[in-house]
């Protein structure tokens, strides 16, 4: 489903405004002086787009300029030195009618590609992957793969947690080291390009409500102690893309960042196999960036 070509046509006028933003947004966090959203690297995230762009803004931009130009002509064209002698009107049947039906109709136009977009949020297709996320008490993410296998005691034996890379926690070092202040963690969420990953979030028993957000993705989940809520994604372009906890939870809300990199199929296989035979995230990570920067050097050549 491509939501984009369909608000094509109503999004042309105000596209120019959002073209400088989308360049911005295109290394998949979220820049100073930024305008609009991130850059949208998933179906849904397509969809709330297209809505937003292509359907809300326009019907805003209209009822603004239309109220507007009403308040204009009252000013001009009804005000004591041009209309000495006020009108007694009480009603207009017509007029009366049009204020109402006209908001229905707008209302209406909305409504069904909401509960459309909705609808394709929430009904998850056939997974090609499965991960658990678990928002933990100490304000850090922990990841399972389950379908890489599991332990004799039931646990997935590709897991880890993801926290606040160092660099990223001052302003200047994150500057140097190239990556985004407070976004950056020290192993990212490995997905490959292309595949439809369900996600099952929750929180530690003993902790507090998070939630588990990328805005590139479209995706705002909560993670609620002794909760399965289930979501999906599928990211169609190779990158890093970043999010945060949006739920307030603690000293260290700020803190709790989340890296996703979407990688080829490949690299990928490759990374989880390092995962599976290391059970070291850190080691994983470093395949993944050196295979990542072996691709870099052979694509400029």
């Amino acid at each position: 489903m491509t939501f984009a070509k369909l608000g094509a046509a109503g999004a042309g006028a105000v596209g120019l405004l959002f073209s400088a933003s989308a360049a911005l947004a295109a290394n998949g966090h979220a820049e100073p002086w930024q305008m609009g959203m991130q850059e949208a690297v998933t179906p849904v995230a397509e969809g709330i787009h297209w809505f937003h762009n292509g359907l809300l803004l326009p019907i805003i931009t209209v009822i603004t300029l239309f109220v507007l130009a009403l308040l204009i002509i009252v000013m001009v064209k009804f005000n004591a030195k041009a209309n000495p002698v006020p009108s007694k009107t009480t009603h207009n049947t017509m007029i009366e009618v049009v204020w109402t039906v006209v908001p229905i109709l707008i209302l209406v136009a909305i409504a069904i590609p909401s509960f459309r977009l909705l609808y394709f949020q929430r009904v998850i297709p056939a997974a090609d992957m499965t991960i658990k996320v678990i928002g933990n008490p100490s304000w850090n993410w922990t990841y399972e793969y389950p379908d890489l296998g599991a332990n004799e005691d039931g646990s997935a034996k590709a897991s880890f947690t993801a926290y606040l890379r160092d660099e990223a926690k001052d302003m200047a070092k994150a500057h140097e080291a190239n990556v985004p202040y407070l976004l950056a963690t020290d192993v990212p969420v490995v997905v490959p390009v292309n595949k439809t990953v369900k996600l099952i979030v929750t929180s530690d028993p003993d902790g507090i409500i998070h939630s588990w957000t990328i805005p590139s993705f479209g995706m705002k989940i909560d993670a609620i102690p002794g909760r399965l809520n289930e979501d999906w994604f599928k990211a169609e372009k190779e990158g890093v893309y970043y999010g945060q906890c949006s739920e307030l939870c603690g000293k260290d809300h700020a803190f709790m960042p989340i890296e996703v990199q979407v990688v080829s199929q490949d690299k990928y296989d490759a990374w989880s196999k390092s995962l599976l035979e290391t059970g070291d995230a850190s080691e994983a990570a470093k395949v993944l960036a050196s295979l990542q920067e072996t691709g870099t050097k052979v694509a400029q050549k």
